[in-house]
């Protein structure tokens, strides 16, 4: 099928979701056949369940009952309650759309980046990781206004720590410094979207004090989930083959590689997207700000959250209870996509 009759067969907006069983015994032994545990990027925090999937699925059914479309992207694991029946539902393994010669692939990016490989997926679809969730109702134009993705304008400053993600994010700008002329040359003809209220004061003003350079410094990210036009994959895809054939060949991550965050910015400098409010909140989970995660996810305050494991996640199994009776409150009922 070709990309236009791809397009006109799969009209309306997909969402993507990626899924790794961190206990699956056959997952594990394989990644263990070409990774020590101590490698940086195959940490168990970036693999231990919340067994909280259920309430994403719930989450979805209540207030994103528009979606044409769901891929949920595995390994090959699933969920033992999962309805696999259900019509919206697309079961898809990294072997169904992956490049062979990237696989096995233990690296989040490799998934990520040959997601416009999934077969039967739309133009327009929203990425979620397993950690973003939607907590109150959503219409379709908060991720896509005529087919065109919603998302924040906003210019940023990198800084490097000891933290993978930053390299990673830095690797991303510089393949936009390579591709795009200026930061001038980018924002003209499209100063109304660099600058628009719905940025938010504080970004426009960062990007207001940060226009005149020539070069990009870096940009706004929420991690929330992302609104992709699918031809962008396919057009960084050509012009930055060697990039993203480099991070595809790790198993793992790595501080060098490329993420999908390259094709939101690119969205971004083609003045592609069309500006929105941010429409959540990320909560990168500490012992400080737990209590008003919960609060949030209980109220419905925001249409999406984001409950994000990290190496500072203290009482893991404590914080997971508490997750799960926050989203319970709200989700009580079980989707159409557990079973019976």
């Amino acid at each position: 099928m070709g990309e236009k009759d791809q397009e006109l067969s799969s009209p309306g907006v997909d969402f993507v979701i990626t899924w790794v069983d961190g206990n699956d015994k056959n997952w594990l032994s394989e990644k263990r056949k070409y990774s020590p545990e101590t490698k940086r990027g195959a940490e168990n925090v970036r693999f231990r369940d919340w067994d909280n999937l259920r309430y994403w699925f719930r989450g979805v059914e209540k207030f994103a009952p528009w979606v044409r479309k769901i891929h949920f992207v595995t390994w090959g694991h699933l969920p033992p309650w999962l309805n696999t029946e259900h019509p919206k539902l697309n079961i898809v393994r990294h072997s169904d759309f992956i490049p062979e010669k990237y696989l096995p692939t233990f690296n989040s990016h490799t998934i990520e980046l040959n997601m416009h490989r999934i077969p039967g997926l739309s133009k327009s679809f929203v990425y979620f990781n397993d950690d973003m969730f939607i907590t109150s109702p959503t219409k379709e134009r908060d991720f896509f206004i005529d087919k065109r993705p919603c998302d924040t304008y906003g210019l940023n400053c990198l800084y490097f720590i000891n933290d993978s993600i930053a390299h990673i994010n830095g690797c991303n700008v510089e393949q936009i410094n390579m591709n795009f002329k200026s930061v001038k040359s980018v924002m003209k003809g499209n100063k109304g979207k660099w600058y628009s209220h719905k940025n938010g004061l504080r970004n426009n003003i960062k990007t207001f004090m940060l226009s005149s350079w020539n070069w990009f410094p870096g940009f706004h990210y929420d991690h929330l989930p992302t609104s992709y036009d699918r031809e962008i994959f396919e057009e960084v895809w050509d012009k930055c083959y060697d990039a993203l054939d480099r991070t595809c060949s790790c198993r793992f991550r790595q501080d060098l590689n490329v993420s999908p965050w390259l094709m939101k910015y690119w969205q971004l400098c083609k003045g592609l997207s069309i500006p929105r409010k941010q429409p959540g909140q990320a909560y990168h989970i500490t012992d400080e700000n737990f209590s008003a995660l919960c609060t949030d996810i209980r109220s419905g305050r925001h249409k999406l959250i984001c409950v994000n494991d990290t190496a500072a996640t203290t009482g893991f199994d404590e914080k997971c209870r508490a997750v799960r009776e926050s989203f319970e409150s709200i989700l009580p009922e079980k989707s159409g996509f557990e079973k019976n």
